[in-house]
């Protein structure tokens, strides 16, 4: 799998208030693979993670939204948390980057609540998905098929629930852009 990862790079879209295992664990595994990625915020700045239940480190942001485009990424990760999704499924900016990925087939790992971006990009509807519980009803009302499982993958689209589910989490983002474009994938 590591030639297979090598020369690509995965986005990461945050804002403040991402849960910080969902956003380092990722990161870790696929830059263990030689995986380049970018964090990108909306506006550029660092940001600053929760820490399961207090304010954690604060992450250099490499690009800001309107400086980084989809075309440049393998892959798209969104961590979850409850303010960062929350704050970015309501920027316009952010939605648009997030459908790019879709529009072209590429690779999207969305772990907690960071399904609520994907909702409101319009990207869910007979996709096959997981989420925190909370998020559940949400997925389903925007026409998702949830399930509870650790991890669950749709053509390119990796979910997961918790923080507990990382492993699983990462095993799959690290095949599906190791696997590269899917046809299925859509917006």
């Amino acid at each position: 799998m590591a030639q297979q990862l090598n020369g690509k790079r995965v986005a990461i879209l945050a804002a403040d208030g991402f849960e910080e295992s969902e956003l380092a664990s990722p990161r870790a595994a696929l830059q263990g693979q030689g995986v380049e990625t970018h964090v990108i915020t909306p506006d550029g700045k660092g940001i600053r993670a929760w820490a399961e239940t207090d304010w954690g480190d604060t992450y250099e942001a490499d690009k800001s939204l309107s400086d980084a485009s989809a075309a440049d990424y393998h892959a798209l990760l969104l961590p979850g948390g409850l303010f960062n999704p929350d704050t970015l499924r309501l920027n316009e900016d952010a939605l648009t980057f997030v459908r790019h990925f879709f529009e072209a087939g590429k690779p999207v790992a969305a772990i907690c609540h960071a399904p609520w971006i994907l909702i409101n990009a319009g990207v869910v509807e007979g996709r096959k998905m997981t989420s925190v519980p909370s998020v559940a009803q949400d997925l389903k009302n925007a026409g998702a098929k949830w399930f509870d499982e650790s991890v669950v993958v749709d053509a390119g689209l990796v979910t997961s629930r918790t923080p507990k589910d990382l492993d699983d989490f990462n095993s799959k983002l690290l095949e599906e852009v190791a696997e590269g474009r899917h046809s299925h994938q859509h917006a």
